[in-house]
């Protein structure tokens, strides 16, 4: 019987989508999300281990003014944007999607973050059919808070100005 690295027998990992991300020689933009929370990172290979060269997540948005969910579609979108802000200080031009063992689901909470790392200007290989509308990303779908477009638009304001 053939023994297989331990991440592979749990699932954890994809070794031949991993080899062929890492081949690109072009850092990863790595979308992972829980029910509350979405993580943003641009990662490195190096080979002593992968480096994180800029990050985001979801509960820094609070320091940006934002009051609403942590979990949903524009939280995802202005952690990407915050992630993709970072990235351009951190001198990252380009990035490949890494989805990792996730399910791809057009117009979900991963691709709206991806959709704001574009924003802030990485260079991301995506297809356009799969990024959330831009109704969806200001969040005129959520009917529990009545100004969530205004904070939206204030904290993308606010992460925008970061960069400079």
């Amino acid at each position: 019987m053939r023994m297989f690295h331990k991440r592979r027998r749990l699932q954890k990992t994809n070794y031949k989508k991993r080899l062929a991300l890492l081949k690109s020689g072009v850092p990863r933009l790595v979308v992972r999300k829980s029910l509350d929370n979405i993580r943003v990172q641009i990662i490195g290979f190096e080979v002593s281990g992968d480096k994180t060269m800029a990050s985001a997540f979801s509960a820094e948005l609070g320091g940006f003014g934002w009051k609403s969910g942590l979990g949903n579609l524009p939280a995802a979108y202005l952690t990407g944007l915050l992630a993709g802000v970072r990235a351009k200080k951190a001198g990252v031009k380009k990035t490949v999607f890494d989805l990792g063992l996730q399910t791809s689901t057009k117009g979900s909470r991963i691709y709206a973050a991806v959709k704001g790392a574009i924003d802030a200007g990485l260079s991301v290989p995506h297809s356009k059919e799969i990024l959330p509308k831009e109704e969806r990303i200001s969040g005129k779908h959520i009917q529990d808070r009545k100004n969530i477009e205004k904070e939206f638009a204030e904290t993308r304001e606010k992460i925008m100005k970061e960069e400079k």
